[in-house]
């Protein structure tokens, strides 16, 4: 861990996480994260992506959630209309202590990995695929109400860790559900709010309620 920067710029996207050891398309075409990439292919290729809450601070910039995962590029694609195709691998969750103010169009984070030293650990923690059963039959209910296509025989060829980690991250979940499924310490954690939140869905849908 001491090896990871201190300093790290970040990506704020709403509705999207990534976890360690999860691997993510991205499509870059604004101009501040075009920089972004670029000063990341020069350096250590690390970048940060968070989500940023619904609340603006007194400038009118979105406030950040404290807590988000750094990833590194593993592949870079530029498109003839300039656009960046970028891979991003998931390496540490980190905390921000705080922001930095640069001359940047970008923004850069000071950030803390102490908490997510687990993260690094090349062990496979121990569920039961029958564990899962119940959350992948609510899950893929819910899936198919939204409209998502999930190539399911693929997912369980996976470890339970990298299934649980993709359904979460592709999941039709709110930002802030998905902020929860982020910072659960662990992977059995993770599995019970996956669970909690499908209850609410699966609730809401019993009593006729409209989703937002």
């Amino acid at each position: 861990m001491n090896n990871f920067p201190k300093i790290i710029p970040v990506f704020p996207l709403s509705n999207f996480i990534i976890f360690p050891n999860t691997t993510v398309p991205l499509n870059i075409f604004e101009p501040r994260y075009l920089d972004m990439v670029n000063d990341s292919m020069k350096s250590n290729k690390l970048i940060g992506m968070i989500q940023p809450k619904n609340s603006k601070d007194k400038n009118g910039i979105p406030k950040l959630h404290n807590v988000g995962c750094m990833g590194k590029i593993m592949s870079f694609r530029e498109t003839e209309d300039g656009r960046y195709l970028i891979e991003l691998r998931g390496k540490i969750r980190f905390h921000i202590i705080n922001e930095i103010n640069s001359d940047k169009k970008y923004r850069s984070v000071e950030v803390d990995y102490k908490d997510f030293s687990n993260d690094l650990s090349d062990e496979k923690e121990k569920l039961n695929f029958s564990d899962l059963e119940l959350i992948f039959k609510d899950l893929k209910s819910l899936f198919e109400k939204r409209g998502f296509i999930i190539n399911w025989k693929a997912l369980e060829k996976q470890s339970l860790d990298e299934t649980i980690n993709a359904l979460a991250m592709a999941s039709p979940f709110s930002l802030e559900e998905k902020q929860i499924l982020l910072e659960a310490k662990n992977l059995d954690i993770r599995k019970n709010k996956i669970a909690e939140i499908l209850k609410t869905y699966i609730f809401d849908d019993y009593e006729n309620t409209t989703l937002q």
